[in-house]
């Protein structure tokens, strides 16, 4: 029993952000978290050998040297009086661990199960959505989700995935595929237009194909913009690609400039100091809606660039083996660089139960162990 939880950890973590993204089922996936972030520490405190195998793995030194950075930094800028530290300081911690060893553990069901279950539970959740709220273009689409946005995360990327990881398309398949590209658009999100491009790039690179999709999207783009709807497209052609997450930019830095050295703390992620914001944009300027900036403003330059840069450096590391790379590897490679692109005017990377930010580590962590099986299955012929 215990090694199966080992084994699907990670799994169950990303799907639990599903439920916590849902009215309905907030508090239930508020309990599964606790419950299972509780029961992986417990584990782990009484099995060392698996600590000593695997979190000091050569493939998964980059979440020791996270952990590492965020124990110094707890130990000089915070005390145990400060719960809500504490408690970022575990969360990541066990949450490395349990990304770490449900990989090492269970490597053939994170290449060949993982992303058919979560297409799976997507569409569960769009189909649940579309039967209590079946008005697709009546505004900005959200579903049963409680924003639009966090939709498109799903959606975008259950798409994504869907395309690069599939070799022969079939009716079924590409029903999937039109129904994710639908709802992803009526969602309004602007980002999704990104995933979108990024995925067939990833899919076709500059090839007559794209060309072909090239031509196909600009005419739907002349389509949609002439009708009035808040779909993706028509709110991009209406404003700009970043549209109102530039002034959040501007009070994110001005944070950041409030304690540049050494940031705000452990539990300030994704934070804008509120007395600086002005009274009529206190609902509207709710947090950093940047990645790097959120990893500043929480860890300060210091700090923060040595979080970044143990991200980067991995992975550089891993683009290095991108030709040797199947296409469900191509599928999470896709997670890292969508997150790094969304990451510019959403805050990624940094939360701990946000999808797309668990599937960004969980990504780092699978093609890291990728990388080093296949340069240890090279030395060994």
């Amino acid at each position: 029993m215990i090694s199966w939880f080992f084994k699907y950890g990670a799994a169950f973590f990303v799907f639990n952000t599903i439920f916590l993204s849902i009215n309905a089922t907030v508090e239930l996936g508020n309990i599964i978290f606790l419950t299972l972030m509780s029961f992986f520490g417990i584990i782990l405190l009484i099995n060392p050998k698996l600590i000593r195998d695997v979190l000091f793995h050569k493939a998964f030194g980059f979440f020791l040297f996270i952990n590492i950075i965020n124990v110094c930094y707890f130990i000089l800028f915070h005390s145990f009086d400060d719960a809500m530290a504490v408690k970022y300081l575990l969360a990541r911690g066990v949450q490395f661990s349990i990304i770490a060893i449900s990989i090492y553990l269970h490597y053939d069901y994170y290449s060949k199960r993982f992303f058919d279950h979560l297409v799976s539970l997507i569409l569960f959740v769009i189909f649940l959505g579309i039967f209590f709220d079946p008005n697709l273009f009546a505004g900005r689409y959200s579903g049963i989700i409680w924003n639009p946005n966090m939709l498109s995360s799903f959606t975008v990327i259950a798409f994504s995935v869907l395309l690069i990881k599939t070799r022969d398309y079939s009716i079924y398949i590409l029903c999937i595929l039109l129904l994710l590209f639908v709802v992803s658009l009526a969602t309004g999100s602007r980002g999704t237009l990104i995933g979108f491009v990024l995925a067939f790039l990833m899919k076709y690179g500059f090839s007559r194909a794209n060309i072909f999709y090239g031509v196909i999207s600009v005419l739907f783009y002349m389509f949609l913009i002439n009708i009035n709807l808040e779909t993706s497209v028509n709110r991009f052609a209406a404003q700009d690609l970043l549209g109102d997450r530039v002034i959040q930019l501007k009070y994110a830095y001005h944070t950041l400039m409030q304690r540049p050295f050494f940031g705000f703390g452990l539990d300030k992620y994704a934070y804008i100091e509120p007395q600086i914001v002005p009274y009529y944009l206190k609902n509207i300027i709710i947090g950093a809606h940047n990645g790097y900036l959120a990893i500043l403003i929480q860890y300060g330059v210091i700090f923060g660039t040595l979080i970044l840069f143990v991200i980067f450096n991995k992975f550089t590391q891993i683009v290095v083996v991108y030709r040797q790379l199947s296409d469900v590897e191509k599928a999470y490679f896709y997670i890292i660089v969508y997150a790094f692109f969304a990451s510019i005017y959403e805050t990624l990377i940094t939360g701990i139960n946000e999808f797309h930010t668990i599937l960004f580590w969980i990504a780092l962590a699978f093609l890291s162990y990728f990388k080093f099986k296949t340069q240890h299955e090279n030395k060994s012929l």
